[in-house]
């Protein structure tokens, strides 16, 4: 099991990184609770990883904190929930923001997330409520999702791009995109932005 991996950043193109460790470049699909907090490319960091193996790939899940990584392997565990939609989870709320929705029985929050509905919303309250009573790791300093092609590389196309393989549908994520302001920010913000805007509809 990879569990931890502390190297280079050669690219960012979320939801995958793809990290350097000593001249070894490795593969990791990230939740953008994890892309939010990540140095700039080109400098190092320090990853908690998940391997997940299957019988046609290896798909490697990096963290920055091993809270997220503690709630994913919680998540992964629930009946109808694979790594994907784990990200996704993680991708719309941080750690913390999740154990107040099912400590607080909100599914509505978590059916706002693409590819949750009231039935899967409900089961991860009433499987987890229990589970998460306890306080998640302190933050610290898997083949993988696919990554739509992009063929103009823009902050904004980039954004679409990533929410799609998040979940979302593409004339949806080009919705979320267009309403919120692109102007001088980065592809990360522009998603946190959109994520942000969807989850108060």
């Amino acid at each position: 099991m990879i569990g931890r991996l502390k190297g280079k950043i050669l690219q960012k193109l979320p939801p995958q990184l793809l990290i350097d460790v000593m001249g070894v470049g490795y593969e990791v699909d990230a939740p953008m609770s994890t892309f939010y907090q990540l140095p700039d490319k080109g400098e190092e960091v320090v990853l908690h990883t998940h391997l997940v193996v299957r019988e046609d790939a290896q798909l490697l899940y990096g963290f920055y904190s091993l809270a997220e990584r503690a709630l994913f392997r919680q998540l992964i565990k629930i009946n109808g929930v694979g790594p994907r939609l784990a990200l996704t989870i993680l991708s719309g709320m941080n750690a913390s923001e999740f154990v107040l929705c099912v400590q607080d029985n909100d599914v509505a929050a978590l059916v706002r997330l693409p590819g949750i509905g009231k039935k899967t919303a409900e089961r991860l309250v009433i499987e987890l409520r229990d589970k998460l009573q306890g306080d998640l790791p302190e933050a610290t300093a898997g083949a993988s999702m696919p990554v739509p092609e992009r063929n103009v590389s823009s902050p904004t196309s980039d954004a679409v791009s990533a929410l799609i393989a998040l979940g979302y549908k593409p004339q949806e994520a080009s919705k979320m995109v267009r309403a919120v302001d692109t102007a001088d920010v980065t592809t990360e913000e522009i998603i946190r932005l959109s994520l942000q805007a969807a989850a108060k509809k």
